[in-house]
């Protein structure tokens, strides 16, 4: 399954087009689609609007929503980000550590614009689309 990135969601309600928001319209249809509670609140925080707030959560809520709490995926992560800070790279927001190690945990491939997912991809194996 391919989780969706808030940093895609975002642009892709917004209408900007990018590579990433392309290829999510053109699949968005044809693949199973995913993202995690904590993406879910992450693009739902940002939406001002009641009436678009309404629309939004409709939409995502199409997709196959993950829980992803708990205390195994929150040592795994910080693990992940101990190793990666390690070997150099800060990954700046904890709640990436947690969506990058859900899906290394899962099998699930990554759809993203956001570069603090690259140092997992590069070190670990994140598996992402690259539109």
């Amino acid at each position: 399954m391919v989780i969706v990135d808030s940093s895609v969601w975002v642009d892709y309600f917004r209408g900007a087009p990018t590579p990433e928001t392309d290829w999510l319209d053109r699949e968005l249809m044809r693949q199973r689609l995913g993202l995690t509670d904590i993406i879910l609140c992450e693009v739902l925080q940002g939406v001002r609007d009641d009436g678009l707030f309404a629309a939004v959560r409709t939409e995502l809520l199409k997709c196959h929503v993950f829980s992803t709490g708990g205390v195994d995926l929150a040592i795994a992560a910080a693990e992940h980000y101990r190793m990666l800070r390690r070997r150099g790279h800060t990954v700046r927001k904890t709640v990436d550590c947690l969506i990058a190690t859900f899906c290394l945990e899962h099998g699930h491939t990554l759809l993203h614009a956001d570069r603090d997912f690259d140092p997992f991809e590069q070190q670990l194996g994140l598996r992402v689309i690259r539109p």
